[in-house]
């Protein structure tokens, strides 16, 4: 039985987030006072404390989730229980952190990145008024013929689709607006506003493209020691330029996390561990692939089961 190991995306961080690691763990405190010396600001504190606009906004909270997953990765190891992956996967900008539990990013270079990432994305959605929403009960060709119904009215994208019936658009606001009016009407469940500052995973997004791909030029990657599955095309990637150029693309691009937990599932992945804020991507990955097995490694009590 293989394992995966997977990594949560924005949205996940929550006040309060990887104290009692901090606390318990000189490898995890480690990490998170390296992160505050990368970014020349107390992260933890944040991160242990709020405010929670704070902690929420872009460019906070993905150094934030990438650094709170490392240290519990680095605190496993620590105890002497490191998680034994054969595949790693991540959503979003969990696939970040996928590449430094890999080895392909460097931690210090990852913690960058992503700060980089989230002020470029920050700056697209202040350029353009933009929304992104969730859409439940509603299978993906009934969506498309939303989506299509939606762009009368502007952008409008499937930006996620991250299990059976679950899924996301994203562009500009009247456009998915209109496009979650469409959807009621084909019979999905329930359309819900996503509190984002705008639309991640779409055209909107070029600009913040352009930021990253000048960024990960500049950044050194080697090969993974194990396969990352790409948000992008649901595959491994393992060529450090093909890496380099799928990262790039990612934050314009729909996420495809359906296919890829199917991906590793017909690769006879039937354990996942998610490591990090959060259990939504082992949720996921219940529905997702029969049989499944799931774990969490978000807290010190997390790690403490995994080493006894």
């Amino acid at each position: 039985m293989k394992t995966a190991a997977l990594f949560p995306g924005q949205g996940a961080q929550g006040v309060g987030m990887g104290k009692d690691l901090f606390e318990k763990s000189a490898a995890a405190r480690k990490t998170f006072e390296e992160a505050n010396a990368i970014l020349g600001v107390d992260l933890a504190k944040t991160c242990f404390e709020g405010p929670e606009e704070t902690l929420s906004r872009t460019d906070t909270c993905q150094p934030a989730i990438l650094v709170h997953s490392i240290a519990a990765i680095r605190a496993l190891e620590e105890k002497g229980a490191p998680l034994k992956a054969d595949l790693a996967a991540g959503l979003s900008l969990g696939e970040y952190t996928a590449h430094v539990f890999a080895g392909s990013i460097a931690f210090a270079d990852a913690v960058r990145l992503v700060r980089k990432r989230g002020e470029a994305m920050q700056a697209a959605c202040d350029a353009k008024p933009s929304t992104m929403a969730t859409v439940l009960g509603l299978d993906l060709e009934k969506l498309k013929h939303a989506v299509a119904e939606g762009k009368a009215k502007g952008i409008v994208v499937v930006a996620n689709l991250l299990g059976p019936g679950q899924a996301a658009i994203s562009g500009e606001v009247a456009a998915v607006e209109a496009a979650g009016e469409a959807a009621k009407k084909l019979g999905a469940k329930r359309v819900i506003p996503l509190k984002v500052a705008g639309a991640f995973h779409s055209p909107l997004m070029a600009s913040a493209v352009e930021t990253l791909r000048a960024a990960l030029a500049k950044t050194e990657i080697r090969a993974p020691r194990i396969p990352v599955i790409s948000n992008v095309t649901a595959a491994p990637a393992t060529d450090p330029a093909q890496i380099r150029e799928l990262l790039g693309r990612q934050v314009g691009e729909s996420v495809l996390w359906e296919e890829s937990n199917r991906r590793m599932g017909a690769d006879g992945v039937k354990r996942f561990v998610e490591v990090g804020p959060g259990k939504v991507l082992t949720g996921l990955a219940r529905k997702i692939v029969d049989g499944s097995e799931t774990a969490n490694v978000e807290a010190w009590a997390n790690v403490e089961a995994f080493s006894g």
